[in-house]
């Protein structure tokens, strides 16, 4: 009702609003009711335990005449037609085995130190009611202990009517809370998919994907280690996500992405697949046997075809071939710490504005811009270091083009290949008059001190930005911080020695300031 609710006063606004341009309001989505996605809030009537057993034969216990259990050696389907809520609690071993569950109601799933590998298709697949299999409801999944899921190369069980599009599926909503770990190692499909929404309230959760794209047909696979099709929210505890096939992506949804608190790692090293996605994955760009390359699949870090918000995670991706972090929509920052390096394409993209308004962001591209907003960037608060690759690249771009601006009106600045031409810099920003590659530079704004190292390679020039008149030295020695951007950063910095750099004023552009110059010591 809450979805519905907000959905209703967005279009009614618009209609007193009217059409023009000028006179829609932005109004953030409000996402389901946490208080639901809350398992305290959620009575279960009764628990059935499923017990799997290396020598083939999984139990059923705790079941009545409201459920209809088959058990095959290690293979559990249970459907339940009951009308009460109900926690299945796994544990146990299976090498070859899986739980497949068909309900009508919201339920819980314990994983109590279960380890379930499916040679043939998804560990977990959690369904509708059998009349009506897409028809998901909410999920609980409670991490207890050390826990591990695993499909396989080929989904060869999956019935027609039905989806199963990786190790961990549902078609209603997940929702992960509890202290113990859970490892999903993906190779056929996708590591954790709802086709709905996924959030993440607790429990330190590991995926490693080495699922390649490939197009079938009309049959097109787009793995990624998670995948929630409403929206993905992070509230707390750990996720580390790797990605090794082509075209894979660390986080993906249709709809938008909310990271509220808890860590977030993301490591993408996979090649695109077909030539919109960069060409890469095939020779000449294409797909085998002459497919369309409209249908490329790019292998990035975080993808959200809606919104994102950060406000309060600690999140680090790391991606090599395309976009580390890309909105469709809007991106805004407000707190929390954002660090995202792409090898070959822009570090942090949006479709549309891009915010900065609070926390940590670096933005750190060794191919394209570091920030690039395809609307206006607004940067308002924060700390926010930006590094862009060389001319015609800046580090903070905004869609001039388009008649967008870059607007700065606050906040602390380091930007190594500068700003958008025709920015609008409220807050006066200064460039160097040359920087040193894989050099430690100390900046100071006021009674405020940080620390940054230089990247092994970058465009120009290096621009610095605060609330009153910096002052640079290079070649310090950094003796104590805290820590931000993998080590690349430090807040709070106590340095040492270094040798002052001259500061002019600077009003946009890259083709102004000092270049790189040696003192490399290495790949950064």
């Amino acid at each position: 009702m809450k979805r519905l609710l907000n959905c209703w006063l967005i279009v009614s606004l618009s209609l007193l609003l009217g059409c023009a341009k000028d006179n829609i309001i932005l109004i953030d989505p409000i996402e389901t009711d946490d208080n639901e996605d809350l398992i305290a809030n959620t009575s279960f009537s009764q628990t059935v335990s499923v017990a799997f057993s290396t020598d083939g034969n999984a139990t059923v216990t705790g079941d009545n005449e409201d459920f209809s259990v088959t058990v095959s050696s290690n293979n559990v389907t249970i459907v339940y037609n009951g009308e009460e809520y109900v926690m299945y609690e796994l544990s146990g071993t299976a090498n070859d085995g899986f739980f497949k569950l068909y309900s009508a109601k919201k339920q819980g799933i314990t994983f109590n130190d279960v380890n379930i590998t499916n040679p043939n298709g998804a560990a977990i697949n959690v369904q509708g009611p059998q009349s009506e299999p897409s028809k998901g409801k909410r999920t609980f999944i409670v991490l207890k202990g050390d826990n591990n899921l695993a499909d396989g190369t080929s989904y060869t069980d999956t019935p027609d009517e039905e989806d199963e599009k990786a190790a961990l599926f549902g078609e209603g909503q997940f929702i992960f809370s509890g202290t113990g770990s859970l490892t999903v190692t993906a190779t056929g499909k996708s590591g954790i998919v709802s086709d709905d929404y996924v959030h993440f309230l607790g429990g330190d959760i590991t995926v490693k994907m080495t699922t390649a794209a490939s197009v079938r047909g009309s049959d097109t696979l787009k793995p990624a280690c998670v995948r929630g099709k409403d929206y993905v929210k992070m509230t707390d505890g750990s996720l580390s996500l790797t990605s090794t096939g082509t075209g894979g992506k660390g986080i993906s949804s249709d709809g938008n992405g909310y990271f509220y608190g808890g860590t977030v790692i993301v490591n993408v090293t996979g090649s695109n697949f077909g030539s919109s996605g960069g060409g890469g994955g095939f020779p000449g760009g294409g797909f085998p046997g002459g497919g369309s390359s409209s249908n490329g699949i790019s292998a990035k870090g975080l993808k959200f075809d809606g919104n994102l918000i950060f406000k309060g995670s600690n999140v680090v991706v790391n991606c090599t071939a395309h976009e580390g972090i890309e909105s469709k929509g809007t991106l805004s920052v407000s707190s929390g710490e954002v660090y995202s390096h792409s090898q070959s394409d822009d570090a942090i993209n949006s479709g549309g504005n891009l915010t900065i308004s609070g926390g940590l962001v670096c933005a750190y591209s060794q191919g394209n811009d570091g920030l690039d907003a395809n609307g206006n960037c607004y940067i308002k608060g924060g700390v926010v270091y930006a590094i862009g690759a060389s001319s015609p690249e800046v580090a903070v771009d905004a869609n001039s083009e388009g008649g967008y601006t870059l607007y700065l009106t606050g906040g602390t600045l380091v930007a190594i290949g500068g700003l958008e031409s025709g920015s609008s810099l409220t807050q006066s920003c200064y460039s160097a008059s040359s920087w040193s590659q894989n050099t430690w530079f100390g900046l100071t704004i006021g009674s405020t001190a940080y620390a940054f190292k230089t990247p092994s390679s970058g465009g120009t020039p290096l621009v610095v930005s605060g609330s009153s008149t910096p002052s640079l030295q290079s070649g310090v020695s950094v003796s104590n911080g805290t820590e931000c951007f993998e080590g690349m950063f430090y807040c709070n910095a106590s340095f040492s020695g270094g040798s002052s750099v001259s500061l002019s004023s600077y009003s946009g552009g890259n083709g102004g300031g000092g270049g790189p110059g040696g003192g490399g010591h290495g790949p950064f």
